[in-house]
Parts: structure tokens; sequence; C-alpha cells
């Protein structure tokens, strides 16, 4: 008996603090404006902190939503501090602080305390902590930031308060941002969906902007319909599920569709260096993606000699890491030529052998002079976040790596067709013999080719170093796709490695949702097998020096 009696005297005392801080706001001085809006007289926030120091939650439940409504210009850092449970009180004077870096600030008057007495810090309970993050939202409704009334009002969404809906009718009535007004009437429409009270005609309108939003929070919302709708409302909330399945199904394909061309972006400019050294020389050369390697680390140079002694200039470094990146891969291409692989012509195994021991070269050189760990390249602040896009977001590494790749591709387009190297290029692919009758010194077009490919191949490790990371076995993973793309498209056809290289990229990212990564793979090459079976020359064929004419 005695127990309840106590417990009956604590619940009283807890309803007896409420309902003195309720008082207290009805008390306050009305005008026209919202009550939010006003800020309470000193007398009255001191009210509604000393329900911090009764140490019952009830009490401090109250205190918090009244602080938020008060208008007192301390409430966020003193919720905010109640919430990280550095909100005490003097346990004589029961005056209200809080401590922030170090520091303690009275609570009252948000000036700096130096020698406070013995505290007591005020207890906190997760329906606290749940105030705290509602009161917070409440007040952050009409912050100056535009995201930060966005992220207010999604917050509010996420806990399903009601009792922020006038605070946020309020708001949104003042509101002129047109991003922020969507974010509040979306969230306004949102807490009459799961409002009991709310008529039959507010939960259709608001179960029909629902649906025209069409992203996976509203088909949330609308799954949590409450049984007491009617049906109505229940068979509008069910369509309107069924429409966003629909629609988020075709924004997945879409989605898949860009991460296959990004990804055949990628092939693509692994590739093309070696469609053109592959088709002219007939080489299989496996230290090519140790061209793709090397381009990667000039990036990471680049821009730590920048970082070091341009800071400012920064945003820059991926254009002045491509000409360099370039010009070395190019050069370390032609002496690979020039020392190693023009003796091994018409050996294709001891060539392939051959470049596979420079391939395991150039690693360990690479493990010597940067070491074995992956190296971090920033993105320039142009290619950071994404885009979006009919609700799709598209990084913008990958849309400019896709842009880099047919701007590369167009390049190498222009320079086989317009230009007297080009010219003798092509001339040697159709006949080598009758080439060197006309006098084209076919043994430097070999050597200018492979620091063409392999200057590419560099070019392709810039971009790559942006969505990829820069280690000593960079190119080895996309070496075997690249023969691959090579093979398929069409030896030394430009057209065909671009043809070959986005159809691989879109097959592989629309057939891993249905088979997984692995498979997919194994699925994409044995297709390619067998076309190769059909088609042996690749989709584009041309004649190489191992086909005269």
């Amino acid at each position: 008996m005695a127990h309840l009696a106590r417990t009956s005297i604590r619940l009283t005392r807890s309803v007896l603090v409420a309902l003195t801080l309720a008082l207290v706001l009805l008390a306050a001085p009305l005008v026209s404006t919202p009550v939010s809006a006003q800020q309470a007289s000193t007398q009255d926030v001191e009210t509604i902190l000393a329900g911090f120091t009764r140490g019952q939650f009830p009490a401090t439940l109250a205190a918090v939503d009244a602080l938020a409504a008060s208008g007192h210009p301390h409430a966020a850092p003193i919720l905010q501090a109640l919430s990280d449970r550095r909100l005490v009180f003097e346990t004589a004077s029961r005056r209200v602080l809080w401590q922030e870096g170090g520091q303690t600030f009275d609570a009252l008057t948000g000036e700096p305390v130096a020698a406070p007495g013995p505290t007591t810090d005020v207890r906190v309970s997760n329906a606290v902590r749940r105030a705290v993050q509602t009161a917070m939202a409440s007040l952050t409704l009409r912050a100056p930031n535009p995201a930060t009334r966005i992220e207010a009002a999604v917050s509010i969404l996420r806990a399903r308060d009601l009792s922020q809906r006038a605070a946020l009718a309020e708001a949104r009535a003042e509101e002129t941002d047109p991003n922020v007004q969507r974010a509040f009437d979306d969230t306004l429409a949102g807490l009459a969906l799961v409002d009991p009270d709310a008529p039959e005609a507010e939960r259709l309108a608001a179960v029909e902007r629902l649906t025209a939003r069409a992203d996976a929070g509203a088909r949330a919302l609308l799954l949590s319909v409450p049984a007491d709708a009617t049906d109505a409302v229940k068979a509008a909330a069910a369509e309107g599920i069924a429409a966003i399945d629909r629609r988020l199904e075709i924004q997945g394909h879409v989605q898949n569709l860009f991460f296959g061309l990004s990804l055949g972006s990628v092939l693509l400019l692994a590739a093309i260096g070696l469609a053109i050294t592959f088709g002219v020389m007939g080489v299989i050369n496996m230290a090519h993606g140790e061209m793709v390697m090397i381009g990667a680390y000039a990036t990471f140079v680049v821009q730590e000699l920048m970082r070091a002694f341009a800071p400012g200039l920064l945003d820059l470094s991926l254009l002045v890491a491509l000409p360099l990146a370039f010009a070395t891969a190019g050069l370390v291409g032609i002496a690979l030529e020039r020392l190693v692989i023009r003796h091994l012509y018409g050996r294709p195994l001891e060539t392939l052998l051959a470049t596979w021991g420079v391939s395991l070269i150039l690693q360990q050189a690479v493990r010597t002079l940067f070491g074995p760990t992956n190296r971090e390249v920033m993105n320039p602040s142009f290619m950071s976040g994404s885009l979006e896009l009919f609700g799709i977001a598209l990084t913008w590494s990958r849309v400019w790596i896709i842009v880099f790749a047919l701007a590369v591709f167009l390049a190498l387009l222009v320079a086989m067709k317009a230009t007297s190297f080009g010219l003798r290029m092509r001339a040697v692919v159709q006949n080598r013999r009758m080439a060197a009758s006309m006098g084209i010194r076919t043994p430097w077009v070999d050597a200018l080719t492979f620091g063409l490919g392999s200057g590419i191949a560099g070019v392709a490790g810039v971009a790559l170093s942006q969505i990829d990371n820069v280690s000593p076995n960079l190119g080895q993973s996309y070496i075997i796709d690249s023969f691959l793309v090579v093979v398929f498209g069409g030896v030394g056809s430009l057209w065909g490695a671009l043809v070959a290289a986005l159809s691989l990229g879109v097959a592989n990212k629309l057939v891993e949702p249905l088979a997984g990564a692995v498979l997919a793979k194994i699925v994409i090459l044995v297709a390619v097998i067998l076309f190769i079976q059909k088609r042996p020359r690749g989709l584009f064929a041309l004649k190489g020096r191992a086909v005269e004419s």
C-alpha cells in the first residue's frame, strides 16, 4: 500500500508540473502572431527551465515542448545539450546550465559561467530524446538555410509527429522556396495519411500526392495506412503502391542502363588503345593494363605536387595530368616495342610471355616507388556529387567519364581519318608490304602506333583514378575485358571497340540483378565465345597484316 501511495504521489506531482507549464504558456500575452514565433518573458523561461530540475521524465518532456514553443534564443543549444547529456543544474541554486566545448553556459541568459557550484545531470530517456528530436525539427522549420528547413520537415515525417502539423502548416504558409514548399507539402501529406482524425478526403489527397512523388519513402508511407482507414483510402493506397512499384522498376532499369554505359565507357577507354596495337601489329600485349596503371599513378603524382605547391589550382589537376599521363605511358610503350616486341614479331606465344613478364616488372617497380597500398586520388569539385534526373541519381564522376570516353574516341577517329600518320597507319593495316614499297617506314609506324595505343591507355588511367582504387594491380582488373572487347568488336576496328564496349557493359549490368556479379560475367563470356564461333572476325572485320590481299 505504501508503495502504491508513493507512486500515486509521484504521478500527481508530474501531472501538476505539466499543468503548471501549460498554464504558463496559456498565460503568456497573446498577439496575432503564432505562439511559436513569440519570445517568452524571462520569468516564463525560468519557470520552463525549472521543469528540467524536477528529476521526473514527464516534467522534462513538458519542459522540452514548452521551451521549443517559447521562442527563447538559446532553446536549440539547450535542447541539443539535453539530448547529448550535457544539460545540468546547480544542486543548490537549481540554475540550469549547459556544457559545450569545455565551457559552461547559463541556460537562461546564454552567458558563460566561470565557476559553477556542484551540479546534477538532467535525466534523459528515449522518450525525452524523441521529444528533443521533434522539438529541434520544429525550431528549424524557419531556419535561414533552406536545406535545414527541408531536413526539419523530413525529421518530422520520419518521427510521424502529429503534434507538429500546425507548426508545419504555419511555416508552409510563409515559405517561398519551391523546393522547401514541396518538402513541407510531402510531410503534411504523410502526416495526414497516418492521422486517425483526418477526414477521408484529406487522406485521399495525401495518397494522390505521395503516389505522384513515387519514391521508396512514399511507398513506405502508403504501406503504413492505418487499419482504421476507409476502404476507399486503402484501395487508393494499394493502387498507389502498384504505380510506384512500376515506376521504381522502370527507374531501376534506366539506372542499370546508365551504370552499363559508364562501365562500357571504362571498357572503351581501357580497350581502345589495345584495339589499335592489336589491329595494326597483331601483338597480344599483356602489359597493356600496366599502361593504364601508369596513367593513374601519373594523376596521383600531379595531384600531390599541386596539393603541395599550388593548392588553389587542385581542381585543375586532371587537366594537367592528361597530357602527362599520355606522354609517360606513350614513351613506355615505345620503349617496350623497340626493346622487346620488335624482336618477337610472328611469334605470338613468346610475345605473350614476354609482355606478361614486362607487366610483372612494371607492377613491382610501382610497388617499390609508391608502396603496395592503394593511393587516393581526389575528385575535383565538378566531378563530385550527383545529378538528380527523373528521380534517378547519376553520379557526376560517371557522367563525365562517359563524356570523356566519347571525346577520346572521336579525337582518335579524327586522328585516324584526317592526319598523315593515321593514313600511314591504315595503310600498314591494309597491306604492310605495299605500304613499305610506297616509302612508309613501317617499323616506325609500329613504334608510334604502339606509343599511341599505350598513351591512350594512360589517359584511361586518368579517368579510372576517379572511380577505382589506384594500386599496382589496377591494370590487371581490365586487361581480360579489354581483349574481350577487341575480339568481340573486330580486331583493329575503332567502331567495333565502341559498340562492343558499350554492349558488353550494358549487358553485364542488365544480367547482374538476375544472376549476380560473378555469374553475369560468366554468362557474357560464354555468349561472346558462341558469337565468335559464328563470326570469328567479330562485329566489324578489318584486314590486318596477317591477312594480306
